[in-house]
């Protein structure tokens, strides 16, 4: 999936501007797909030069104007051709798993920082992800559709049972180092 993508996709609502289309991003898809403002906004220009997104320009009198960009139809297709495209996987790149590969030239102690941190991390996004359907309230109103709210339920759940099994497997990873059930130097 490319942010271009992401970005018609929202815009397909309605007219947004850079900075709400950021607060979108960040009460929506960024479990799964993070975006900073400065990405968002090449993104948007990139947009415009392809023809799939046009600016319009409003004017503000107690503020700077404000800049909304609108989905073209020739926006709406390519859209609609990305989601209909099937994705091919891709390959699977877990830096965290070549540490694991080579782990065994540290010690116990070392390594069980190492998990035990990461394991930390996983359970504050867990956390993080229980507090996201009140979070993405905002955009519920946006949208106003009960489909495109299922959907959206969808990818949080997929990072709920991805990072559930992360969780369980680095778990179970402390626990037999802890019992010592791999072989000594």
């Amino acid at each position: 999936m490319s942010l271009a993508h992401a970005i018609l996709g929202f815009l397909n609502y309605g007219p947004f501007s850079g900075y709400d289309l950021k607060k979108m991003f960040d009460v929506s898809v960024q479990h799964f797909w993070p975006a900073d403002q400065s990405q968002i906004y090449r993104t948007l220009s990139r947009l415009e030069d392809k023809g799939w997104a046009e600016m319009e320009v409003i004017e503000q009198e107690d503020r700077p104007d404000r800049k909304e960009y609108h989905i073209t139809k020739a926006g709406q297709e390519e859209l609609s051709r990305w989601l209909t495209t099937p994705l091919h996987p891709r390959e699977m790149r877990h830096p965290g798993l070549i540490q694991v590969f080579f782990a065994g030239q540290l010690s116990d102690e070392e390594i069980l920082e190492i998990f035990e941190r990461i394991a930390e991390r996983l359970r504050k996004l867990l956390a993080g992800y229980a507090k996201a359907p009140q979070e993405s309230a905002e955009c519920r109103e946006l949208v106003g559709s009960p489909r495109e709210e299922f959907f959206w339920m969808l990818t949080l759940d997929w990072g709920i049972h991805a990072a559930r099994a992360q969780l369980e497997w680095l778990e179970g990873v402390i626990q037999k180092i802890k019992n010592k059930e791999h072989p000594a130097n």
